[in-house]
């Protein structure tokens, strides 16, 4: 294939999986949902569950905005290094929250063999190594961490890193046994498909305007002239919700991608893990389930997607750069190339729950490199907010920490 694209891998790879309506008439609903990609397929799934009336409204088609440019690595590895959460939140918040993550790997492999998923649910270890010398000692203080906190990692030694998976100038590195992958993109457009046949509505291409707040429900205005009536709303817009919510919560950062044809004899053991380095911004990798290899990093502020875009043949050749490091006699020969725009929070959690500005609404906002399986922790704390229980997390992902 000789195709560079600044579109996402998935979108073209993919194609369009369905089209759904935009909203022609005032509605009414329980919950409305806010935000149809990954985490407002998984947060629909749930509602339609617990039985509730459910709407979800895009202002894009389904899927297209984070969604679709996700590199899609499921770790319960936070972006903040557990030994320095710890520090930020104390040992309880900061185990719990990494354990959130690996049991939402777990959850996320039960619910693709549940609904008989398409989207290459894929088991693998992850390789976290250090890039300079300088970060030997923390990140064997790191390992150790883990071991304590009941994790199944082991330090790897440099030899031992280039034998089992050939990566040159590495100064040692974490192996976690517990890691995975999977298309997000197919995997959230199989679960809508899935409910609207248990009675989940979704319109696309219907933007909210405005809300007014009333006793016991939410009424949504709609740039087209339409309103929809709710008790709940869940928001699910991700990196956006920084336009709505005014208070500096979270740093918006944009990231590239690029994927090509790998070389399977030059990268040993490569589709069964997960790979990324201490850099800052870190260099990230792992294989597609039809066998490419996807590499990312070149994180930076974002400022605005023209300038984001910009970017993309530097970026590009950042990336490649770093990765000729790991692996000084290979030849990438990109096929794909593109960005997207995440949120970095202070202390690598999300953002799940109330907030004072917004009455009878909840938001499920995973940002960082966990995105999806915090949307996964979502479920279950948006399943008990709808209950009036608690969480234990709770204190720990609200706003205003």
């Amino acid at each position: 294939m000789d195709l560079k694209s600044n579109e996402p891998f998935w979108l073209l790879k993919n194609g369009l999986f369905a089209s759904y309506p935009s909203l022609k008439s005032d509605e009414e609903c329980e919950v409305l949902i806010i935000g149809g990609g990954i985490t407002g397929s998984l947060i629909a799934r749930q509602m339609i569950e617990d039985g509730y009336h459910t709407i979800l409204i895009d202002k894009r088609e389904i899927c297209n905005g984070s969604t679709s440019a996700t590199t899609s690595m499921l770790q319960y590895e936070i972006d903040v290094p557990l030994s320095y959460l710890i520090e930020k939140i104390g040992e309880n918040g900061a185990i719990r929250s990494y354990l959130a993550c690996s049991d939402a790997i777990d959850k996320i492999e039960k619910l693709s063999a549940k609904i008989k998923s398409d989207a290459g649910f894929k088991r693998k270890k992850s390789l976290y190594f250090a890039s300079k010398k300088s970060d030997v000692s923390w990140l064997k203080n790191e390992c150790d961490v883990r071991n304590k906190a009941g994790f199944k990692v082991q330090w790897l030694e440099s030899e031992e890193i280039l034998h089992q998976f050939g990566f040159e100038n590495t100064y040692g590195g974490i192996l976690s046994d517990q890691g995975a992958s999977i298309d997000a993109f197919k995997l959230a457009h199989e679960l809508f498909k899935l409910n609207i046949k248990k009675g989940l509505r979704i319109f696309d291409k219907t933007e909210m305007k405005s809300v007014t707040y009333h006793k016991g429900y939410n009424l949504v205005s709609t740039t087209s002239g339409y309103t929809i009536k709710a008790k709940k709303i869940i928001y699910c817009i991700g990196y956006e919700s920084k336009i709505l919510i005014k208070e500096n919560f979270v740093n918006l950062k944009s990231t590239y991608a690029i994927v090509s044809e790998i070389d399977k004899k030059k990268f040993r053991n490569m589709t069964d893990i997960l790979v990324w380095n201490t850099d800052e911004p870190y260099l990230y990798m792992r294989t597609t389930d039809d066998g490419r290899l996807l590499i990312g990093g070149g994180d930076e502020d974002f400022y605005d997607a023209g300038k984001r875009d910009a970017l993309l043949d530097q970026k590009e050749k950042e990336i490649l750069k770093g990765l000729k490091k790991m692996k000084p006699d290979y030849r990438f020969y990109t096929d794909f190339v593109w960005a997207g725009t995440f949120g970095e929070t202070k202390d690598g959690l999300p953002y799940i729950g109330e907030h004072k500005k917004f009455k009878n609404s909840y938001f499920v906002l995973g940002f960082g490199g966990n995105g999806i399986t915090f949307s996964v922790t979502g479920m279950e704390m948006a399943s008990l907010f709808m209950k009036n229980k608690k969480h234990p997390l709770s204190r720990y992902f609200k706003f205003g920490r």
